[in-house]
Formats: structure tokens, sequence, C-alpha cells
């Protein structure tokens, strides 16, 4: 009888492995609302995971790369990560099986023009899932710099682009020794053809594909489901529960789901009285403004969210009208900053057209947005930083579409209760830029958490 259980069981796991992804569990749509108490959704085997990736940075090379290598002009883009010390790039492009580089990994792709595929080729003792063609035979070319270099003359490219940048972290890859020897086995001529990759690196990571932006809403409601679980009584006993106990609860929940933190989540109290935010051993109290700052990982998709919430003193039955106007002026600068996004226009013109319009509204605005995708805080133009409210050499960068980003900011405001105390209002919530409109990925928080004090 237990060996018929076991096999059954198994047979089942079978067989939903064998349904393509999106037949596993129907997609969840985008939405300008936030779920009430939302629920975690399915989540797939170790298996089906590598399946959907894999299935999608096949996609990615074979539509963005060509895409992005004849916006930028390049004809041929040279990568190059050593094992333990990948690029972000090169680790982007890994399939799920290949974790990590394996001693030296070279990749190059290569446009001949024409209308003709780009080339994807693997300098390397080690395949790549075939995404890439291997291009190296050791025992007739043992110098791998030579072996690369002369693929790349004997195609003669007009520009050579090579990961250098001292802007952006993410198009930084080639260290000074790994140039050394490329450009060393190079013939001369071809040296001069070399350029900056930072155009190429910035496009492929911030892009967002069909594909992943309908994976895109059911990873956002995953971290909207555990925040709304730490947000609870489940989690926070007011006059018991501390700050660090949450942030812990978070690690250990995502644990038990086999989600992965890309930060460690934060949590916050702003109380009446009590100067600054209020963290670590310090214990939750009716009363208290609750902010947390939560993060995962899954399907190589990043989300950054924060929420506010509200400890009900006993009889309160909804926060004062003080912290839920600070919550809507936060709405309403998110509506601000949204309305500002534009193809072409740079992240620093999208910060000041929004914080103008901001504070001829009355508004006391912060705004420090960023794009997010493969990394939570993602390649592309920030608009603002919360240290920094002015032009940053790191938001100069043109907004494109298909990109993702964290709307990020806050508002401060006084709050009449707590005898005109200045609280911070934060809030991050996670959108897509179709090129015309900005939408929310599983919609935004309007209101506070409320969570009761008595049982």
């Amino acid at each position: 009888m237990a060996q018929r259980k076991i096999t059954a069981t198994a047979a089942l796991a079978l067989a939903v492995l064998a349904l393509p992804p999106a037949a596993r569990a129907a997609p969840i749509g985008m939405s300008e609302t936030e779920t009430p108490e939302p629920a975690v959704p399915p989540i797939l085997s170790a298996q089906a995971r590598a399946e959907t990736e894999n299935r999608i940075l096949t996609q990615r090379l074979d539509t963005v790369i060509p895409a992005i290598m004849r916006a930028e002009g390049i004809d041929l883009w040279l990568l190059v990560a050593r094992e333990y010390f990948e690029e972000p790039v090169v680790a982007s492009m890994l399939d799920a099986e290949n974790m990590h580089a394996r001693r030296r990994t070279i990749l190059i792709f290569h446009d001949p023009g024409a209308g003709k595929p780009v080339e994807r080729l693997t300098v390397s003792r080690y395949g790549l899932g075939g995404l890439f063609a291997p291009a190296w035979d050791p025992a007739r070319q043992p110098d791998q710099w030579q072996a690369a270099a002369d693929l790349v003359a004997a195609r003669q490219p007009a520009k050579i682009a090579v990961n250098i940048s001292d802007l952006d972290q993410f198009a930084d890859g080639m260290t000074v020794s790994q140039y050394d020897k490329f450009t060393a086995a190079l013939p001369a001529a071809l040296r001069q053809r070399i350029v900056s990759g930072e155009g190429l690196a910035v496009r492929w990571l911030e892009t967002r594909t069909p594909a992943e932006m309908e994976l895109y809403p059911s990873i956002e409601r995953m971290a909207h489901a555990v925040i709304a679980e730490a947000f609870s009584r489940k989690v926070i006993t007011p006059g018991v529960t501390t700050a660090e106990q949450v942030q812990w609860w978070y690690r250990d929940r995502l644990l038990a789901l086999g989600l992965d933190a890309w930060f460690h989540p934060s949590i916050g109290i702003q109380r009446q009285g009590a100067k600054g935010m209020l963290e670590g051993p310090e214990v939750i109290q009716p009363g208290d403004l609750l902010w947390t700052d939560f993060g995962i990982t899954y399907l190589r998709l990043n989300t950054d969210t924060q929420h506010l919430a509200y400890v009900l003193k006993p009889g309160e039955t909804e926060a004062p009208a003080g912290l839920r106007q600070g919550v809507a002026n936060t709405n309403r600068l998110q509506d601000i900053l949204l309305k500002q996004f534009a193809v072409g226009r740079s992240g620093n013109d999208a910060l000041a057209r929004a914080r103008d319009e901001a504070k001829a509204a009355g508004l006391d605005p912060s705004i420090y947005s960023h794009p997010i995708g493969l990394h939570g805080h993602g390649a592309g133009p920030s608009i603002g930083f919360w240290d920094n409210q002015d032009a940053d050499p790191r938001g100069q960068g043109p907004i494109r579409a298909n990109t993702a980003w964290s709307i990020e900011l806050t508002t401060y405001a006084a709050v009449p209760e707590w005898g005109g105390q200045r609280v911070d209002f934060r809030a991050e919530e996670n959108a897509f830029f179709d090129g015309k409109a900005v939408r929310y990925i599983d919609g935004r928080k309007t209101s506070l958490t409320l969570i009761p004090s008595g049982p």
C-alpha cells in the first residue's frame, strides 16, 4: 500500500513537471490595486524553475541581443568572467544548470549584418547549455586568449565592445588583467576598435521581455503575501514582539517557502514622542507606525517593496487621520512621478519635474526610485537618491520602454494627533513602463495595514 502511494505521488509530480510552465498555474495579471490579504502563489519545483529560467534566457538571447547590438551600433561584444568572479552580465547569461562560470569563460556576440543571425560563441573548456556555440579546441590552440583574438580577427568587426565603465557597475566587468591579456593577443590594428560596452550591458539588463512580465505579477504577489503575514497578529504581538524578531521571521519564512531574500529585511518603528526610526530590540507597541523594506529573488527576477502598518490602540478601529493623510500624500507623489516617465527623458529630468510638481502641490517630497529586474537595484538611470535630490551622473541616462521600476519615495508631514511630529511616510512599489504608460505590477498600497492590539 505504501509503495503504491509513493508511486502515485511520484507519477503526479512528473505529470506536473511535464506541463509547460504557463499551464502549471494561472498567471496573475498586472493590477493598479493591491489584493487584500494576498496568498502566496504556487512555487515551482527546482526542475520547473530551471526549465522556466532557461526558456526565458533563450528568448532573451534570441531577441534582446540582436536588438540592442543594432541599436548601439556594435558588431562584436566580448565578455569575460572567471569562476566565482562572474561579472553581472555574464552571470545573467548562465543557464540554470551552470551556476558559475567555469575556469575562465569568454563569450562573444557577433552581428554579421545583412539581417543574418547574431553569432553566440563561447571560448571556454565547458559549454553553456547549448546557448553558445563552443568555439575553442585547446588541443589545437592551447592559448585561450589567442583563440579568442583569432575569432575576433577573423570577423574584422568595426567596433569591439568590452565592459569598461567608470560610472556604471553593471558595465565594468572587464578587469585590468583580463583586458591586458586580450589586447596583447589582438592584432594592433584591432585594438583601436575597442569601445565601452556600457550601453549594451545596461540595455541587456534593464530590458524586460513579455515572458518575464507574464511571471512578474506572481513574483510580486509572493512578496506582498509575505509582507501581509509579517504585518499581522500571526507574527506581531504588540508589547512583546521586537522589530528584529520580525526581520528574522521574514528570513525563516523564506527558507520554508524555498525563496531567497536579496537583502536583509528592514523593520522600523515611528512612535509618538520618539525621534527617528526605532529598530532592532525595540518592542512594538500599540500606537506605533511600522515600516518594512523587503525584497525577494525568484526565477531571476527581484522585488523591492516598502509598506506601512499601524498598531491599533485598545478601542481604536482605524489609524489617526493625520497618519492616513500622510499615506494619501505619498500616493499623490507616486501619481506625480509616474506621469514623468517618457522614452528618452533622463532620470534627472523626471526627478526635477516630479519634485517641482509635488512641491507646488504642497507636498514635502523625497524621491529615490530605481530600475529593477535581474538585480534589485537594477541597471538603468536612477531617479534621485535619498541623499541627493539634485541631478546626479547616475541619473543622466535615458528612460527606455520595456523596463521595470521600483517607485521608491516618501513624503513628510506633521501629524496633528502626534503633537505636530514630523513623520516619514515611505512607500515602494514595483511597476512596468511599456513606453507609453507606467502600470503597477501587482498593485500598490493606498491605506495602512491595521494590526489589532487585542487577541
